[in-house]
């Protein structure tokens, strides 16, 4: 089949966040960049998998980069500048637009996805970035430990690319390049032995990872009966068992955050008897801001765990079983909408929402749900640098705090927060100390022009447990476009910058002259503890 040929400097694989991240940096760095997204939408967790920002409780001040502020404050400047607020919203810093409680900012998938396009706009527009929809790689050429060239498809017309680039990026949300390129990698749980993670299982499992949700757009319509057609596998998830539980999934108990070996009990709606409700947990619409309505209602995200699919792994399996999976996930959104709208027990001892409706056109799709699932976790590089557990947990740390790396690229903070594993089962809620990002962990053990881009880096699947959150991941991408960048310009490789004080001084300096922080400010949780 004829291919066509396009030479860049920079080919970013996936149009994640962290690829998103990564494609604005190596442009912003003068470099021609090609991304490639295998939806119609840039922005991964935050826009095609309906994730609203999970971040820490000192984002509004610190501890994430200047690029990562800016697209947060463009939101909030999105929704003053074309919706109908009311004067106490236009005049909120600090504007929640959903007033959901997951997030400080809690907002429509469609917003940051016209905020993303905005900030890459000079760019696309210039011709320094191009972007490649509904397209994935399928094959990748290597000499020696070099990528020679990355050949992807276009899903819809199967017409096919041969990309050529200096450096190339793995922004996927599963790690996609990197069996294509045969760089070593490691997926699924390491075991005890291995890492000597007090949460690591005993044994090692390449499919035991955690769980994907494919999230669904919902709104209430009170009297309305909204009723879907019953899914296909509704009987089976309707009765399908944990074994972390003595209830069904599909019920109103869930592992409790603060102890996961108990079930907590939850609602649909907010209560006067103190019962923690989940549709004000990832809402996105808050009609009680506007001066006047738009929609309807308010809208939520179900991304809750009951529609948690950990059966099975999409990760290094044939393709129909990988299919089946994730139409199994779908299986179980649709199963968890009906069983809210038909047999969901309410407080007052009715049972059944019907007025729950599926919205579509929030998340840009027919079925109201996600254009994509969201991935928890990737195939993971084997790197310069693996972060683990002992690195992140708050016990294990002690009086130690924080650890420093003398190559920190970045900061972040986010529990060790683990959803059911697919063979396991495991789920913990582990506290952490903010962290910082090792600049060993996004360079390959050996491949000379790859880099990760995304949450692939060099860590353990327990560490990805807080790695993987959204101010991190844009951080990740964005210090992995000015790598490939500076290792452009200075015609030197990513293992080479870390190894040499010098150049990773200068490299350093590029990052802080971009506003990324490399270490957190004294005070914050932590005695320092530095360290290679």
């Amino acid at each position: 089949m004829e291919q066509r040929r396009m030479q860049v400097d920079v080919v970013v694989v996936g149009g994640s966040l962290g690829g998103t991240a990564a494609a604005l940096s190596a442009a912003e760095c003068g470099m021609k960049v090609i991304m490639t997204e295998a939806t119609d939408w840039i922005g991964g967790q935050l826009t095609s998998q309906a994730v609203p920002p999970d971040e820490h409780r000192w984002i509004e001040q610190f501890g994430c980069t200047l690029s990562y502020r800016k697209l947060r404050e463009r939101i909030r400047s999105y929704y003053k500048s074309n919706y109908p607020l009311t004067k106490d919203a236009l005049d909120d810093p600090l504007l929640n637009p959903g007033n959901g409680w997951v997030s400080r900012l809690s907002h429509e998938p469609r917003v940051a996805l016209s905020v993303l396009q905005d900030m890459l706009a000079p760019y696309v527009n210039s011709g320094r970035v191009k972007i490649l929809y509904h397209t994935v790689p399928v094959a990748a050429d290597t000499v020696e430990d070099m990528i020679t060239g990355i050949e992807v498809l276009h899903l819809k017309d199967q017409t096919r690319h041969y990309l050529q680039a200096s450096y190339y990026l793995d922004a996927t949300d599963c790690g996609d390049l990197l069996p294509l390129a045969g760089a070593e990698y490691v997926v699924g749980a390491e075991s005890r032995q291995d890492t000597h993670e007090p949460h690591a299982p005993e044994h090692a499992d390449q499919q035991d990872v955690q769980g994907i949700t494919h999230v669904a757009a919902v709104d209430y319509t009170g009297g309305w009966q909204c009723t879907i057609e019953r899914p296909a596998d509704y009987e089976f998830w309707k009765g399908f068992m944990p074994r972390f539980s003595t209830v069904p999934l599909l019920s109103w108990y869930a592992a409790d955050a603060n102890d996961t070996t108990r079930l907590k009990e939850f609602t649909m709606f907010p209560n006067e008897h103190g019962v923690t409700s989940l549709w004000d947990y990832r809402r996105i619409v808050d009609p009680k801001l506007w001066r006047t309505p738009l929609f309807e209602g308010e809208v939520t995200l179900l991304n809750w765990p009951m529609n948690d699919y950990f059966i099975g792994t999409i990760m290094d399996i044939a393709d129909k079983d990988r299919a089946s999976h994730l139409e199994a996930a779908v299986q179980l959104t649709l199963s968890l909408v009906y069983w809210l709208q038909t047999e969901a027990p309410r407080l007052d001892g009715g049972i059944g929402f019907p007025g729950v409706r599926l919205r579509g056109d929030v998340l840009g799709t027919v079925d109201g749900l996600a254009k994509a699932p969201y991935i928890r976790e990737s195939r993971r590089l084997k790197a310069m640098q693996t972060i683990t557990e002992h690195d992140v947990s708050k016990q294990l740390r002690g009086e130690k705090g924080i650890r420093r790396y003398a190559d920190s690229v970045g900061v972040g903070s986010y529990h060790l927060d683990i959803h059911p594993t697919t063979i396991t089962q495991r789920t913990y809620y582990i506290p952490n100390y903010p962290y910082e990002i090792p600049l060993g962990s996004l360079i390959p053990i050996r491949m000379k022009n790859l880099i990760a881009a995304c949450k692939n880096i060099g860590m353990t699947q327990v560490a990805n447990g807080c790695y993987r959150l959204h101010p991190t991941e844009w951080n990740i991408g964005e210090v992995a476009g000015v790598l490939a960048a500076y290792a452009i310009q200075h015609q030197i490789y990513p293992a080479q910058i870390r190894e040499s004080n010098s150049h990773l001084s200068r490299y350093q300096e590029w990052l802080l002259a971009r506003g990324v922080e490399l270490h957190w400010p004294l005070g914050v949780e932590f005695t320092p503890d530095f360290d290679m």
